[in-house]
């Protein structure tokens, strides 16, 4: 009897989760495709590249949503990698023997990014050349070989010509052949060591029973395709994409120029106050020393333990890291152009930081696991003496006190929501309501410390303990 081709996979893993990075292969063919087709029309030159999209979009059979699939699913890819790289650090996938398939994942994830930053500028669009302009212009403050390499495969010679040939060799060549290089090797690299297990629950004998690629795991791979495909069909007829008007250099100093959504994070990072004066090279720094440790991550990270409810360190940086993205990208989106007080980014970036750390050490809180001799149905013995009359008149104001402003905070987080919904985002009104939440995670937080305190010093088999026992908060 032969050996399959590929290694059969457990049962466990049909699940969408660990499917996110095949969804963005398929993410990665679908632009092939439709990039193929526009490339039959598409000339990339200054002169025409701008006519020959205007073309694709109005004489070309279904171009425009051509286009807009195009666009999308890069989108869509986008995101997915994301995803995908997010989840493997949270489930801790980039532990050995796999670390150098997370290299791997995270070169793969900066070329997905390479991918959205060539291929903005080839519309040769007022807004894509521009934004492209003020990404290029970023490299010349990198060190010297650093910054004489990118502006080698960048732009190559002088003029708008070299630059838009460059682009167009990257994201059509040599990107693509980079990808699917790394895809080769990863897909060797999984081969090898199989897919990882869950670090939560317990694996039943159903569960770890392994099943053929071939065909059960490639239909339920099909079965997402399918899903994935409508969902980027359906909202591609719902908004297809406009083509903006044609680069000048009159109408390009007239705007704001920012990059796309997925660079606007790294954007509004350089419009701080503080990296105005310390320069674009300061901030690129920062940026490039987040973005390495994650990179390197499984030789700093180098612990035992996998489960998500032991690593909370890890666990609350990789929420604040993400919310900090989210935040930076939104706050971009409603300040174009302008430059932002260092006041203001405390108070936004730190707001967005406390308010994620105590929501997910409050979590922790209320699922942490109880004491072996309550989990095992006996009563719990407390050492403790109960509450002083003196410390249960404090509880009652304290608790009093929290209810109040909880209350508040509440009330300021739903009207902000309601008026950002009526009136726009803007930076005021999301300043306001990171603060607001901030309270409301404070006041949580410490009602779940106070419940624990009582539950504590109380003890014994009461109907008061039980019932924090059952609500998980003693």
């Amino acid at each position: 009897m032969t050996a399959p081709i590929v290694r059969p996979a457990p049962q466990y893993s049909m699940n969408p989760f660990y499917w996110l990075g095949a969804l963005s292969v398929v993410a990665f063919l679908i632009q092939g495709v439709t990039g193929i087709i526009m490339l039959f029309y598409y000339t990339p030159t200054p002169d025409a590249a701008y006519t020959s999209t205007q073309y694709i979009f109005k004489s070309v059979y279904f171009g425009q949503f051509l286009e807009t699939i195009h666009l999308y699913t890069a989108y869509a890819m986008i995101i997915l990698v994301f995803m995908h790289m997010m989840r493997g650090y949270f489930v801790s996938v980039h532990r050995k023997p796999r670390e150098l398939m997370w290299l791997t994942g995270m070169i793969m994830g900066f070329v997905t990014l390479g991918f959205g930053f060539t291929g903005y500028l080839l519309p040769w669009t007022v807004v894509s050349v521009a934004a492209s302009d003020v990404g290029v212009g970023m490299v010349g403050v990198l060190p010297p070989p650093i910054a004489n390499l990118a502006n080698f495969l960048l732009v190559g010679g002088s003029g708008p010509t070299s630059e838009l040939l460059r682009f167009y060799d990257l994201h059509v060549v040599v990107l693509p052949a980079v990808l699917l290089g790394l895809l080769v090797a990863k897909m060797a690299m999984l081969e090898t060591h199989g897919i990882s297990e869950p670090v939560t629950g317990t694996l039943t004998e159903r569960l770890r029973r392994t099943l053929p690629i071939f065909p059960d795991f490639t239909v339920y791979l099909l079965e997402l395709s399918v899903v994935f495909g409508v969902g980027v069909l359906l909202f591609s007829a719902l908004f297809p994409l406009q083509l903006g008007p044609e680069y000048t250099a009159t109408a390009a100093g007239a705007i704001a120029a920012q990059p796309d959504w997925y660079f606007l994070w790294l954007y509004q990072v350089l419009k701080i106050s503080i990296f105005e004066k310390l320069g674009v090279a300061v901030a690129l720094t920062v940026v490039t020393a987040v973005l390495g440790a994650m990179t390197i991550l499984p030789w700093i990270d180098r612990g035992d333990k996998k489960r998500i409810i032991e690593r909370p360190r890890y666990v609350v940086l990789g929420a604040i890291f993400v919310t900090e993205l989210i935040v930076l990208a939104a706050w971009g989106e409603v300040t174009p152009g302008q430059i932002i007080s260092n006041i203001s980014a405390v108070e936004l970036l730190g707001g967005t930081a406390l308010v994620t750390a105590l929501v997910i050490f409050g979590i922790y809180a209320a699922v942490r696991p109880r004491s072996a001799t309550t989990m095992s149905g006996g009563p719990s013995v407390s050492t403790q003496h109960p509450l002083r009359s003196n410390q249960a008149k404090w509880m009652g104001l304290s608790m009093t006190a929290l209810m109040v402003v909880g209350a508040l905070g509440m009330g300021v987080s739903i009207d902000s929501v309601v008026k950002l919904a009526e009136f726009g985002m803007n930076a005021a009104m999301l300043e306001r309501l990171t603060w607001s939440l901030s309270l409301l995670a404070a006041v949580v937080a410490l009602t779940v410390f106070m419940f624990r305190y009582v539950g504590d010093k109380i003890g014994g088999d009461r109907p008061s303990t039980r019932l924090l026992h059952r609500l998980g908060l003693n």
